[in-house]
């Protein structure tokens, strides 16, 4: 098996007496899907981290119950909730909340791709995206890990290195030659000596910036700026700041060469980082936020699911929950009372995340480290809204025994972008991409009723088609039909769009409280009355909204999650 970047600890490194060893397993189980990009079989996991398959199994439904994977079948599948691990760590950071905003409007400005990064011991890691859509556009994901020496922000990193660290990355290029253990990476055709990055180090040392002329891969190109942490500094024009986070601006070679690219976006990109360096400055200090304190939850599973339940996994994975916005660094004591877990366990759990790389010591404090991103956040933070839908449709059908689907404003109509059938004889027959008429629709109306009057006045002021005898077509009559929607949470439409089709829709909302999809369950008319409907489906179809809610508030937290 190649080295890999994505499983510490380094190979000179000795276990620690205290580690947890289950939390280690787990942890190596997570690193083991990830690379795998999300999926996995159960399987193919005792073969990848040489567990036995009942220790697989026992890891696998600790992190189900935990909510940080699903088992499908055989396979198991990564779910957003465990981007909170990830989370944590942006959180904590601070960077790309104070620092996104700058960097997408860079992209807009230059129409070009944008990213931000920090170190990863001799890597870089990403952090924040702001991408073209092209047909020629960036692959790599926040989260991703980089060798330093084939990047242009490698270089800047690397003007900050101490002897030990020059001796790791050697050793580590000489272990793994073709860069195998960087998987978001091809691997490299020719070896580059290593005093080509000395000097390209000493060169981003002189100059300020560093240019990638295609070192990744041929065509793409990249030129990159520091963003140095000034707060600290008496004086505000003083370079001496340490390198917080690498900003880089990323085209390819149909559009620039690295020196055209370095001419024509350079200035920009130098301001640019100027207002970032500023907005650090000035940036206030964070109230802690409130704390995950899951410690009794996991007393109560390991009660409920007995051997089956790896508590130790699950506290040594809350700890990493417990640093956050105002939390950057905490102590053994802060920790151990933001988890709610006995100070012996925060701390064994504590020096085995140290041990892995997850975790960094400094005197009396911890903070998290880059390498929290490995696990799992790469892969799902290019989920989307309806594959974070699709298993809670999947589980509402099998429940209710009716079709469930997941919708989005299209214009003036509905288009279906998830959906789970039954399998009746009589079912209601639409497909994934499906448009129709959002005025007739309960999936429409539940969209409609949370937009301005502005937005809503599209709707209203065209001609509304009889699509039944029983189809709403006066435009008063659904406005007034919208502000029951609105102040009930649901719609239900019967027989309008198709006679003896009964359908039920409640919103699905995003971190700021838009509706930005809609859920419904449909059925033939014979199959419930409408009072059933309400009564038996409702709180099953609002349970299954607030449950996408949830995945959706956890994965768009630092991504951007598409709703189609």
């Amino acid at each position: 098996m190649p080295p890999t970047h994505l499983t510490p600890p380094e190979p000179d490194a000795v276990e620690p007496a205290e580690a947890v060893a289950p939390l280690m397993r787990g942890i190596t189980v997570l690193h083991r899907l990830t690379e795998a990009g999300g999926t996995q079989s159960l399987s193919g996991l005792e073969k990848t981290t040489g567990l036995a398959r009942s220790t697989v199994d026992r890891i696998a439904a600790t992190l189900a119950r935990m909510g940080y994977l699903r088992l499908d079948g055989r396979d198991a599948v990564l779910t957003p909730r465990l981007m909170e691990l990830g989370n944590a760590y942006l959180a904590a950071l601070r960077l790309p909340r104070l620092l996104d905003t700058r960097a997408d409007a860079l992209a807009d400005e230059l129409d070009e791709s944008v990213s931000l990064a920090v170190a990863d011991r001799d890597g870089i890691r990403f952090i924040h995206q702001a991408t073209r859509r092209r047909a020629m556009s960036l692959s790599f994901r926040i989260g991703d890990l980089l060798p330093a020496e084939r990047t242009a922000p490698g270089p800047l990193f690397a003007t900050e290195w101490t002897l030990e660290d020059w001796a790791r990355w050697r050793d580590r290029r000489a272990a793994d030659p073709q860069d195998r253990g960087f998987p978001a990476v091809p691997p490299r055709e020719r070896r580059a000596r290593d005093a080509e990055f000395e000097e390209r180090t000493h060169q981003a040392g002189t100059r300020g910036w560093a240019l990638d002329d295609q070192l990744i891969e041929p065509g793409l190109v990249a030129v990159s700026v520091p963003v140095r942490d000034l707060r600290d500094l008496r004086d505000p024009r003083d370079r001496d700041g340490r390198v917080a986070c690498v900003v880089s601006v990323v085209s390819h070679t149909s559009r620039h060469s690295a020196e055209s690219l370095r001419e024509t976006m350079l200035p920009r990109l130098r301001a640019t980082v100027r207002a970032m360096e500023r907005d650090l400055r000035e940036a206030p200090a964070l109230p802690p936020a409130a704390p995950a304190g899951l410690a009794t939850w996991t007393g109560a599973s390991k009660q409920e699911l007995g051997r089956e339940f790896v508590e130790s996994l699950a506290r040594g994975l809350t700890v990493i929950t417990a640093f956050g916005e105002g939390r950057a660094e905490l102590t053994l004591t802060e920790v151990a009372q933001a988890t709610g877990l006995a100070r012996a366990t925060a701390r064994r759990a504590l020096i085995t995340l140290e041990h892995l790389g997850h975790v960094t010591a400094h005197g009396r404090h911890f903070t998290l480290t880059p390498r929290v991103l490995s696990l799992g956040f790469p892969p799902l933070s290019r989920t989307t809204l309806p594959q974070i839908a699709a298993p809670h449709l999947a589980d509402l059908a099998g429940r209710l025994h009716d079709s469930a689907s997941l919708a989005v404003l299209a214009g003036d109509e509905i288009q279906y972008t998830a959906r789970v059938a039954t399998s009746r004889i009589m079912s209601v027959n639409i497909t994934v991409g499906t448009r129709l008429p959002a005025y007739a629709t309960s999936l429409g109306r539940v969209m409609m009723a949370d937009l301005s009057p502005a937005g809503r006045g599209r709707f209203l002021t065209g001609r509304l088609d009889a699509l039944t005898p029983h189809t709403v077509t006066d435009p008063a009559a659904l406005a007034a039909t919208l502000d029951r929607v609105r102040e009930a949470g649901y719609a239900l439409v019967d027989g309008e769009l198709e006679e003896g089709l009964r359908s039920i829709a409640a919103p699905v909302r995003d971190r700021t409280g838009a509706v930005v999809a809609a859920v419904n369950v449909a059925m033939h008319s014979s199959r419930r009355t409408v009072e059933r409907c309400v009564a038996e489906v409702l709180p099953e179809l609002s349970a299954t909204a607030g449950l996408i809610e949830a995945d959706l508030r956890v994965a768009g937290r630092f991504t951007r999650v598409p709703v189609a």
